[in-house]
């Protein structure tokens, strides 16, 4: 199964990068999580078929409202999670970058499962070593960093365990 995972990624990742997906899937990826998360109670993620994919659950920075968004993130051991802003490459960083800087308590759902997090900004002396990691799971997301002229935000998700008082 991962051998065919892998050649299925590596014919989806390059349309993935298309002016046409970067375009539509601002628009159509949130939709279709939407309807794959009601349909599946949340156990299932339309990116997931492909890649690891979790829901993050954040503060808004300004508003302090609860956010939400699907991310693709890449395993980096330990239970710990890599997660990238890249936006589609658009010019702007995803509000979800703003609200772990604001707020770095955030918490996550992995296939049904929650589980709190505190996210970190990747330093830049970690970035080349944090891409490549990506790029060996989704071939090329490199591009949608290169193609949006910023530097994206890159996130490792670390979980936390909240001791429970004795009694």
């Amino acid at each position: 199964m991962s051998r065919t995972l892998d050649i299925v990624r590596a014919c989806v990742a390059p349309l993935t990068r298309t002016r046409w997906f970067r375009r539509l899937g601002p628009s159509i990826m949130p939709v279709l999580e939407r309807a794959a998360t009601a349909l599946t109670g949340g156990r299932v993620q339309v990116s997931g078929l492909l890649v690891p994919s979790l829901v993050l659950h954040t503060t808004g920075a300004r508003s302090g409202e609860p956010r939400d968004a699907v991310l693709m993130y890449t395993p980096d051991g330990q239970g710990r999670a890599i997660v990238a802003g890249t936006n589609f490459a658009g010019g702007r960083h995803p509000s979800w970058t703003g609200n772990l800087l604001a707020h770095p308590d955030a918490s996550i759902t992995v296939r049904g499962t929650d589980m709190a997090v505190r996210a970190t900004l990747i330093s830049d002396d970690e970035r080349d070593a944090v891409w490549s990691l990506i790029e060996r799971q989704w071939p090329g997301y490199r591009t949608y960093e290169r193609s949006s002229g910023r530097t994206v935000r890159l996130f490792r998700l670390q979980p936390v365990r909240h001791d429970r008082p004795t009694a």
